[in-house]
């Protein structure tokens, strides 16, 4: 199949390309601002750049290209850079995937008037917010029918991508998945907690200091391995019903001070931990978790990488990159 990657810069969409690619798909990758992670691919895959809030760009790949699926990945992805640049989060989020729609509509209205490709559109967790708070101790795993109360910019994008996606289902029969995405990390991935922490550690090997300067370490997520979740998109594309929304998410549950032991034990070593108000949210989530019945009922999808393997092959990615 012709498949168009939006967001092939990032730390997923880089590995979404790899994967296409080597499952035998002609694949194209969009990139506007990063080229780090693009840099390190040696496959022959096509990347452009694109800034997919001005239409005409991704409206003249879609129409000279015809992609069957198109994984739209591309966003302001960070939560504490929301805060600072709302009204550009909200620009390149809601923007871009208006951009997306509204190029597939162009394409059947020039160039093939029956053209059904399916759009994997990347929300997020981040759209439930307050409501997780909400949630029993007994009953963490938020189902994609609750309510959406985002507690940040990032967030409130991510519901505009969700609805945006479903009019265009709903009125332009736009087959399409929305993809509420959880907690993913792994090799090429940068700031989150566990891409910093290992990052740390191997500065730590290298200057001797083991000092690790941390924010709140009592909150809890389910974090999975970024080639599970590259797998759940992938088969969603497949089998995910057109129109319909899927949590994405480990089910594995970790306090962050958890991943610090998991990294103590890798490199023998133990820090000293430096708590830094500065690293505080102005709110946050106590627990994230996803329930992905409906996901694996639907796909068949399992989650086959254990918080280990992700944490050893990051230390030996930042291990290359330092």
């Amino acid at each position: 199949m012709k498949v168009l990657v939006t967001g092939a810069g990032g730390m997923v969409g880089s590995h979404m390309v790899e994967q296409l690619y080597n499952t035998g798909h002609d694949v194209i990758g969009i990139w506007h601002k990063n080229k780090r992670n693009i840099d390190q691919i040696t496959l022959p895959i096509r990347f452009v750049q694109c800034d997919i809030r001005y239409g005409y760009g991704i409206e003249e790949l879609i129409m000279d290209n015809l992609p069957d699926q198109i994984y739209h990945l591309a966003a302001q992805s960070y939560p504490t850079v929301s805060w600072v640049s709302p009204a550009e989060t909200i620009d390149v989020n809601i923007n871009g995937t208006v951009a997306v729609f509204e190029a597939i509509k162009t394409a059947r209205k020039y160039i093939k008037s029956n053209y059904d490709p399916m759009v994997v559109v990347a929300c997020s967790s981040a759209e439930y917010g307050e409501t997780l708070n909400k949630l029993e101790y007994n009953d963490i795993f938020i189902k994609e029918t609750a309510e959406l109360q985002p507690l940040h910019p990032y967030g409130v994008s991510k519901v505009g991508q969700d609805l945006l996606s479903f009019q265009y289902f709903m009125n332009d029969h736009i087959r399409c998945i929305r993809a509420r995405i959880f907690n993913s990390t792994g090799t090429r991935k940068v700031n989150d907690v566990t891409s910093d922490f290992t990052k740390r550690t191997i500065e730590a090997e290298k200057s001797g200091i083991w000092e690790l300067r941390v924010g709140n370490l009592e909150t809890r997520r389910a974090i999975m391995d970024q080639r599970d979740l590259v797998n759940g998109l992938m088969l969603l594309a497949q089998k995910g019903n057109a129109g319909d929304v899927y949590n994405l998410s480990s089910e594995h549950i970790y306090q962050i001070k958890d991943i610090i032991t998991m990294i103590e034990e890798q490199v023998e070593q133990e820090f000293r931990i430096r708590v830094d108000p500065s690293l505080f949210r102005p709110t946050d989530e106590k627990i994230i978790v996803g329930d992905v019945t409906k996901l694996k009922r639907d796909t068949g999808w399992k989650q086959n990488i254990p918080m280990e393997q992700t944490i050893a092959d990051m230390l030996d990615y930042w291990r290359r990159e330092l």
